[in-house]
């Protein structure tokens, strides 16, 4: 008997109170004043945390003007998605029949991601959004079917970040810390490659370093040439140095672009379309400089990181990066010049995404300045400013 009366468990039900809220342009405060309950049990609620009565859900659903239904559900024993899929799956084991994936929702449509690009490292500590099945030999763009292992609202309300600032998992943390449970996932790529999957529908911000030495900009003029029209925000995430990383002493004295045609050094290159890479050719062609002339250029790392782990490695001598990877490693680092970063974002995600622009709050905030200006090579004092297309 005292089973059948046994409360119920938080994980049955879904809870939709927060979406709807916000897409109703409530704050927390004003919805808690209209329903006569308190600000803290509508907090209480969205975060999970406390199953409402019947007379607070009638109250909290009277208020918004929709059903009790559509605010609170019972949880589906196996909630599936389809999805359109992005990148590249790993090679297929038979011992396998599943895939990790995450799974974010941008703008009418659902993404769908292998954890494994996320890297080495981060495909073990980051948690799956659901699991793939029969997917092996599909392709990027196909649709897919992904079941579930987390909350749908949840995922939802994912932030999918482009760009090649690591940073951006940080920024993700004090997210929690300040204002709620989203989670930001960075998917690590050049700043052209960024761009591109921003205009695909793939993510929902990207972010980019791309100084043009002509104007003096960083993005801008970029910007200006790639995006059709003005439905986008740009907003400073922070300015950080860019130089050469180069093992500890700089035993082969590389300060210059000149220094790369020795051919007893070996250059770690990144991807065509990246910032480090136009900054290195940019450098390379105010000195003259043919780049099949550089030994390693065609040798290419995916990421800041990579760059720095490969010097560390003594696989190459030098590589383009920015200051706070040669400190992670324990490099030294030449600083050739400073560029903004600068995240860029659809206006209507802004609007239409539950919890987009706390990141924007959250970049600004003391907490968020103070820590990423300890990693190195970091300037805050633009961070949060919205530029001008």
């Amino acid at each position: 008997m005292a089973q059948a009366h046994k409360a119920e468990s938080l994980q049955h039900f879904q809870n939709h109170l927060k979406t709807i809220r916000v897409t109703q342009g409530f704050s927390q405060g004003e919805l808690a004043g209209k329903s006569g309950i308190t600000r803290q049990a509508v907090s209480a609620i969205e975060s999970h945390r406390y199953l409402p009565t019947t007379a607070v859900a009638l109250r909290l659903a009277a208020t918004l003007g929709c059903r009790v239904e559509d605010l609170f559900s019972l949880a589906t024993a196996q909630d599936v998605i389809e999805g359109k899929l992005i990148g590249s799956l790993p090679q297929r084991d038979a011992k396998i029949s599943t895939i990790r994936v995450k799974v974010a929702r941008v703008g009418t449509r659902m993404v769908v991601r292998p954890v494994t690009e996320l890297g080495d490292v981060l495909s073990y500590s980051v948690p799956a959004d659901g699991y793939a099945s029969d997917v092996h030999g599909q392709v990027s763009g196909a649709m897919v079917r992904v079941n579930l292992s987390r909350d749908r609202q949840a995922i939802e309300q994912e932030i999918s970040v482009a760009g090649c600032d690591p940073a951006i998992f940080l920024a993700g943390a004090h997210l929690r810390q300040r204002k709620d449970q989203t989670s930001v996932v960075g998917w690590t790529m050049g700043s052209m490659a960024a761009l591109r999957s921003l205009q695909q529908g793939e993510v929902h911000v990207a972010g980019l370093h791309l100084f043009d030495p002509t104007t003096g900009e960083s993005n801008l003029p970029f910007l200006r040439r790639a995006l059709t029209d003005s439905n986008y925000e740009v907003v400073t995430f922070a300015t950080w140095e860019e130089g050469l990383l180069v093992r500890p002493g700089n035993p082969k004295s590389i300060y210059a672009a000149a220094d790369l045609t020795d051919p007893l050094v070996t250059l770690v290159n990144r991807e065509e379309g990246a910032g480090a890479r136009l900054l290195l050719d940019q450098r390379l062609r105010a000195s003259g400089i043919d780049p099949t002339h550089v030994r390693g250029y065609e040798k290419t790392a995916s990421s800041h990181f990579e760059v720095a782990r490969a010097i560390a490695n003594h696989q190459a001598d030098v590589g383009i990066g920015i200051r706070s990877a040669a400190q992670l490693f324990g490099l030294d680092f030449v600083p050739l010049q400073a560029a903004r970063y600068d995240l860029v974002v659809p206006k209507a995600y802004l609007k239409s995404h539950p919890t987009l622009a706390n990141l924007f709050d959250t970049i600004v905030s003391r907490s968020f300045r103070a820590e990423i200006g300890a990693l190195g090579g970091y300037d805050t004092r633009d961070t949060g400013k919205r530029q001008t297309l």
